[in-house]
């Protein structure tokens, strides 16, 4: 998947990452959807992300990495205190 593709749907569901959070949701994304590998990434994503099923599929994934990483950044802050 190319990371022009990922940044064009984080920036129209309107989510801001820094970088290392970028490559990480880009690693977990192709993972996950089987995508590491594929010859050509780019066109598979672009294509998944015109579908209406795939979209909701892809923006769910996003949100519940967000959820997740979200509370992990929760627990660092309340088991340092």
């Amino acid at each position: 998947m190319s990371r022009t593709v990922l940044n064009a749907i984080l920036s129209e569901m309107q989510i801001w990452l820094n970088e290392n959070e970028r490559e990480q949701l880009y690693h977990e994304l192709t993972a996950y959807f089987g995508l590491i590998g594929a010859t050509n990434e780019c066109m598979a994503l672009e294509a998944a992300w015109k579908d209406p099923y795939n979209k909701s599929e892809i923006e769910e994934f996003i949100k519940g990495w967000l959820r997740k990483k979200r509370g992990r950044r929760e627990e660092t802050i309340t088991g340092i205190v």
